[in-house]
């Protein structure tokens, strides 16, 4: 990628908001879920990443999560299978001695000109991964979770505008929201926190892999502010719902980090 994204976090200075914590981040060998990693880590919480195949990139995550002294397991394979959402959280439960914090971030997309271009094939697939994938590792988790813990699902101003050539993709950025303030709602008794971040556009991989190239060029000049966000500027909004420090009266909320527009409602 030309810029290459910034997702490392160098300059994020953490202030042991997470000590002792455990996180499993869902699509976080790369970008937003990079980032929030790294965050996470450098606030004193281990990880578990979970990530379809792209095992340089996660590599290269763990590198920088034990860079800040915490540990990172990685747990690959197809979250758009059921056996193996439940899988990864019970791996990451072994491996890190228990679960705080579930940041459901895995995300597919593919833009079509139309409906009639949308298969039933891509828009299953995309279901399975973007919010099918959110409901069983929720479900999974939920046995592990306490009083604090908190769960971030990841978003879209896609969700709460739609976008007419990532149709399948809008459709379940709004079913997370509508997730998100059901299970707020579902698990406020229990003490645990269930908020959502739903970016504007973001300068990651899934970019130049999903749009053409000219669309590519122009990526984010479309927000007020004429350019695209880096995960290294979202990724602090992850670690203000973890951290109940910053957020304790916080559930049901959609943080939307989207370059200065703003949207009725």
């Amino acid at each position: 990628m030309a810029p290459e994204p910034r997702d490392e976090m160098r300059d994020y200075e953490g202030r042991g908001l997470l000590a002792g914590k455990r996180a499993l981040i869902t699509g976080g060998d790369s970008g937003i879920g990079r980032a929030v990693a790294i965050a996470f880590a450098k606030e004193g919480a281990d990880v578990a990443i979970a990530y379809l195949s792209e095992h340089e990139d996660a590599n290269h995550t763990k590198k920088l999560v034990e860079q800040a002294d915490r540990r990172c397991v990685l747990l690959p394979g197809d979250l758009g299978d059921r056996d193996h959402c439940a899988s990864v959280v019970e791996q990451a439960v072994g491996e890190l001695g228990g679960l705080d914090v579930v940041v459901n971030n895995v995300a597919y997309q593919e833009p079509v000109n139309s409906l009639e271009e949308l298969t039933d094939e891509q828009w299953e697939h995309t279901f399975a991964v973007n919010i099918h994938s959110y409901y069983r590792v929720t479900k999974a988790a939920l046995p592990y979770l306490r009083e604090g813990s908190a769960i971030i699902n990841t978003s879209s101003v896609n969700g709460l505008r739609g976008n007419k050539t990532l149709i399948d993709y809008s459709a379940t950025k709004g079913a997370i929201n509508a997730f998100t303030y059901a299970m707020a709602q579902n698990l406020v008794e229990k003490g645990i926190r269930v908020n959502a971040v739903a970016p504007g556009p973001v300068w990651t991989p899934l970019i130049p892999a999903t749009f053409p190239e000219e669309k590519v060029e122009k990526f984010g000049e479309q927000v007020p502010m004429k350019r695209a966000a880096d995960p290294d500027e979202i990724a602090p909004s992850y670690v203000f719902f973890a951290a109940e420090r910053l957020s304790s009266y916080y559930t049901g909320e959609v943080l939307a980090p989207i370059g200065g527009e703003t949207l009725p409602g």
